[in-house]
C-alpha cells in the first residue's frame, strides 16, 4: 500500500504538504493541491483512519446497538441509520443485542473501546450499567425506538398510543369484544407502553382486559406461539389477538394454523410493527406501522448534533394503523367453536 511519503515523492512536495491537502488546510497552493490529489489517485493512496483519529480525536464512526437484527423492523432501522450516517460522512458499526442485556452491554463496551464518536442504542432493558456509565461519562448518545426513563439522553421514537386506540376502535366497529394482547417484556419501554395503551383503549369502549387475555412475550416468535396456544385453550378464547411486535405475530399465526383454524374466520390477528411480509400472508395482516426510515434519519441527526456541539433534540413521530384483512375487514366473520 502506498504511504504518505510515496504520495509526496510522486507529487514533488513534502509529506507535510500532502497532509495539509488531505485535511483541507487552506495554506496550500492550487498547483500543489492538484499535484497531490493526482498522486493520491494514481497511487490509490488511502489515509490511515486510525492515525487520523489520534490526531483529530475523532473516528467519524457511530455505534448502533439494536435489539434484534433478525427482526425486520430493526433491520430496516439499521439500514436507514447507515444511509443517513454515510450522507453526513460517518461510518456505522452495528452490534446485535439479540434482546439480551448482557450481550447489549458487551457491544456497548466494545464500541466504546473502538473510540466511536457517538452511540445509538435501543435498550434491551431499563437498567444497563454500561449504558448508564457511558451516559454519565459524557459519551454522545441517543436512544432510538426504546429508552431508559430518567437517563438524560435524547430519545427518537414513534408514539404508537394513538394508533393502538385506532386499532381498538376499528376492532370494536367490526363487532369484536374479546380482545387479547401478547405483550413485550415489561422491562422495555415499548413492552410496557403498548400493553398500557391497549388497556386504556379497551377501557374507552367499556371493555375489560382480563389477566387471561394478557400473554407475556419477549418479542420473539416462540413467545407469540406459546401465548396464542394458551389463549386458544381458554374456555372463552379471544376473538382477536393483538401481538405487540411482528415476530410474536408470526408465532401467533403459527399457533392458530397448528390448531387447524383460519384467520380471520375463526380468530382475528393484528400486530404492532408492520413489515413487508404482512402483505404476503393469507390473509394480509392488519398492523401498526412505524416510520422506520424517518426514525433512523432523525436519530443520526440528533447524534451528530451532539457530537458536533449543536443542541440535540428528542423527536417523537406518529405511528399509523394499516388496515388489511386479518380481523374480518370487508366480510362477515363466522366464528367457530374453538
Amino acid at each position: 500500500m502506498a504511504s504518505i511519503k510515496d504520495v509526496a515523492a510522486e507529487a514533488g512536495v513534502s509529506a507535510a504538504t500532502v497532509s495539509r491537502v488531505l485535511n483541507s488546510h487552506p495554506s496550500v497552493s492550487p498547483d500543489a493541491r492538484t499535484r497531490v490529489l493526482a498522486a493520491v489517485e494514481a497511487l490509490g493512496y488511502r489515509p490511515n483512519a486510525v492515525a487520523r483519529s489520534l490526531r483529530t480525536d475523532q473516528t467519524r464512526t457511530l455505534g448502533l446497538v439494536i435489539s434484534d437484527v433478525l427482526n425486520p423492523y430493526f433491520t430496516a432501522l439499521a439500514r436507514s441509520v447507515e444511509e443517513a450516517a454515510r450522507a453526513l460522512g460517518y461510518s456505522v458499526i452495528i452490534g446485535n443485542a439479540d434482546e439480551r442485556p448482557d450481550l447489549q452491554d458487551h457491544h456497548v463496551r466494545t464500541l466504546l473501546d473502538r473510540r466511536i464518536d457517538g452511540l445509538l442504542v435501543s435498550p434491551a432493558d431499563g437498567g444497563s450499567p454500561q449504558i448508564l456509565d457511558a451516559a454519565r461519562g459524557g459519551t454522545p448518545m441517543v436512544f432510538v425506538d426504546r429508552w431508559i426513563p430518567g437517563v438524560d439522553v435524547p430519545v427518537v421514537r414513534a408514539d404508537g398510543c394513538p394508533a393502538v386506540r385506532d386499532l381498538v376502535a376499528h376492532l370494536y366497529r367490526l363487532g369484536h369484544r374479546r380482545l387479547a394482547i401478547i405483550a413485550g417484556p415489561a422491562a422495555t419501554t415499548t413492552g410496557s407502553e403498548r400493553v398500557e395503551a391497549f388497556r386504556e383503549a379497551l377501557a374507552e369502549h367499556g371493555l375489560p382486559l382480563p389477566d387471561a387475555y394478557i400473554g407475556q412475550g419477549d418479542f420473539q416468535a416462540d413467545s407469540g406461539r406459546r401465548a396464542t396456544e394458551a389463549f386458544l385453550g381458554l374456555p372463552e378464547p379471544p376473538e382477536v389477538v393483538f401481538a405487540a411486535d411482528n415476530l410474536m405475530a408470526l408465532g401467533a399465526l403459527d399457533a392458530i394454523r397448528a390448531r387447524g383454524l383460519r384467520v380471520p374466520h375463526d380468530i382475528g390477528l393484528a400486530a404492532f410493527d408492520d413489515i413487508p411480509w404482512f402483505v404476503h400472508t393469507d390473509p394480509p395482516i392488519t398492523a401498526i406501522a412505524q416510520p422506520t426510515g424517518e426514525l433512523g434519519r432523525a436519530a443520526v441527526r440528533a447524534l451528530v448534533d451532539l457530537i458536533e456541539g449543536r443542541p440535540p433534540q428528542s423527536v417523537t413521530l406518529p405511528a399509523r394503523l394499516v388496515v388489511r384483512r386479518s380481523c374480518g375487514e370487508g366480510e362477515q366473520s363466522q366464528r367457530s367453536n374453538l
